[in-house]
């Protein structure tokens, strides 16, 4: 017999505004059965085994709430974990193992963070009895499983676990003084020095918490955890707001304490550095807050082409529909000078101790731009120069008729403490207008971001990843001819990622607008952009912003000045990031060919 999951979402279901359709439908409660009951105590209505997965509550259902599927009945042994009665569900967890870095990947609301709660401690796993298992209970469940002597010493405290939590934003709240001040706390002056160079918080360390960036909160973060002498580190998402060369430094940072037999475990959906990172990786696949699985464990490389391809081998399970693909040579820009929206000559802008240069350059109508580049380098400042809300120190720009800007701010959690009253519907009629859900592009952005299910939560309840669709979706939804998109996929997984960049692309295309993206994926960079902008120079003391060019010119650019290969991976084309002086690093800087280059043997990888 199959296992059945029945699932219904604490977040999305809301029974005081629908009468309870879904138990007032249902064929067995009308019988005298309770096969859905409303718990009280839950504040939502609870499925039980009498269901006959009929599937009447789930199309009654105005929130999209309900879940009913049917597993193999060999999964059903290996429950780890579940919230509540009727609530979501976690099948399987993987062993981690001493030396090895551990990554995990799969979608949002798929289990991630609770696997990493309960490999640190923080979560007993109930084993889906709805009722606190005891220790001897769990040691048992995985007894002859590699877990089962790395929970035991957990449980006893022989095993000491420290975990990089997902949403820096909020380290402010709990964590005062300077930077200096904070890892000296943790690892003493001598320890706190090394990893503050290593981690390039050298010129940080009299600065508050409070007053630091996104980007200097995560290597804050990082930099905490590694000081740190446990026997277990686990990442979540350690790669957020960090451009790629902060992203390396990070990545060799975490791979040294492999040398000292820990157990390292990293969630991230960037993943071409979890690629360059992790020796294994687990694939988490089902279906976003109702249930999900952890695969077997298998190389990086494997792991993440069979992630894109949306099918596992050894489980013979198809993830996805279609493969997530990347072209591997990139599309001309298209030069038309009838279509040119704005144009700008040689620019400088000073803002006290920051000084940007612009080079003269051109945006043509249709083009999305991909901005790349370091935090504090001045690429919001010059997307202001171009909309005339700040005047340049010298320089002209051009516009071509009326140019209006939209702007999606880096950091979404400021959103939701300013608006922390309203609804998502709310929010968007307040930045969009009422009719919000009257525009043409409405039915894009709703089935693209998923957007229906969110419409009556409050901003405050909303996790990073769905504040953030919203609020992209908000910017959007404006009838302007700039949309400036400040890190767009932070806290998105690939799916939803893509779907991002498609939604883009079609409005920018049928509105014949532009967009500039910023961010520091430089895999969506290349998936969304028909151009791209590079920023070099120093972050936040001298900004030189080169004029928009075509794919390849712009990556070989960036990569160059950031000393960083790319090669392509021959299976899927997928971006891979080349090991420093490895055969395929020294081949691709001897031509110039730092992004658009594949590679017809990975082994050529290793060759010296």
């Amino acid at each position: 017999m199959p296992v059945r999951i029945a699932v219904v979402d604490k977040d999305l279901c809301q029974p005081r505004k629908c009468s309870q359709e879904c138990i007032r439908f249902c064929p067995i409660v009308r019988s005298g059965g309770r096969a859905i009951y409303m718990d009280e105590q839950l504040g939502r209505p609870v499925i039980t085994d009498l269901c006959t997965a009929c599937g009447i509550c789930i199309r009654k259902c105005p929130f999209e709430a309900i879940t009913i599927v049917n597993l193999p009945s060999e999964l059903g042994e290996d429950c780890v974990h579940q919230y509540g009665p009727s609530g979501f569900k976690l099948f399987r967890l993987p062993m981690p193992k001493p030396g090895r870095v551990l990554g995990i990947i799969g979608q949002n609301a798929m289990g991630k963070t609770t696997i990493a709660k309960i490999l640190s401690g923080e979560l007993k796993p109930n084993l889906c009895t709805n009722a606190q298992s005891s220790v001897d209970d769990i040691i048992r469940f995985f007894r002859g499983t590699e877990l089962q002597p790395y929970l035991n010493k957990l449980y006893r405290n022989e095993i000491r676990v420290v975990h990089k939590p997902q949403y820096i934003e909020l380290i402010p709240m709990y964590v005062k003084g300077t930077v200096k001040d904070v890892l000296m706390r943790i690892g003493g002056e001598e320890n706190a020095m090394k990893i503050a160079e290593k981690l390039n918080l050298m010129h940080l360390l009299n600065r508050d918490v409070g007053k630091l960036s996104g980007g200097e909160l995560q290597r804050l973060a990082i930099a905490a955890a590694l000081l740190r002498d446990v026997d277990t580190y686990i990442f979540d998402e350690p790669t957020t707001h960090l451009d790629i060369v902060e992203r390396m430094r990070v990545a060799e940072a975490i791979r040294e304490i492999t040398s000292s037999n820990k157990y390292v475990i990293v969630i991230d959906h960037d993943l071409a550095v979890l690629d360059y990172l992790a020796d294994q990786v687990v694939i988490l696949y089902g279906k976003p807050g109702a249930y999900g699985v952890a695969s077997h464990m298998r190389g990086a490389r494997e792991g993440v082409n069979e992630y894109l391809s949306g099918y596992l081998t050894s489980e013979n399970m198809l993830i996805r529909r279609e493969p997530i693909k990347f072209r591997v040579k990139p599309a001309p820009r298209p030069i038309q000078r009838e279509r040119i929206l704005l144009e700008w000559t040689d620019l400088v802008k000073e803002l006290g101790d920051f000084k940007l240069e612009v080079r003269a350059g051109v945006i043509h109508r249709g083009e999305v731009i991909g901005v790349l580049g370091p935090n504090g380098i001045g690429k919001t400042t010059f997307a202001r120069l171009l909309v005339n809300e700040v005047e340049p120190d010298s320089g002209t720009v051009i516009p071509h008729g009326e140019v209006r800007i939209s702007y999606k701010p880096q950091y979404v959690r400021d959103l939701a403490v300013k608006y922390s009253d309203k609804t998502v519907k709310e929010y968007l009629a307040m930045v969009a207008g009422n009719d919000f859900n009257t525009r043409v592009i409405w039915p894009d952005l709703a089935n693209g971001l998923s957007l229906i299910p969110l419409m009556d939560r409050e901003l405050s309840g909303l996790s990073g990843g769905e504040l953030q669709r919203v609020v992209v979706a908000g910017s959007l939804l404006k009838d302007v001819e700039v949309y400036l998109l400040d890190e767009p996929m932070a806290y998105l997984d690939i799916e939803q990622r893509v779907r991002v960049a498609s939604v883009i692309r079609k409005i920018i295309e049928e509105r014949d607008v532009i967009a500039l993206v910023i961010d520091h994926d430089i895999t969506m960079i290349d998936y969304l952009s028909t151009s791209v902008m590079v920023f070099l120079g120093e972050p936040g003391k001298h900004g030189i912003a080169e004029p928009p060019t075509d794919l390849r010119t712009g990556m070989n650019e960036f990569l160059k000045n950031q000393d960083v290969t790319f090669r392509r991976e021959p299976q899927v084309g997928r971006p891979r990031i080349n090991k420093r002086d490895s055969y395929l690093d020294r081949l691709q800087r001897s031509i110039g060919e730092y992004y658009y280059y594949m590679s017809t043997e990975e082994t050529e990888e290793t060759k010296e």
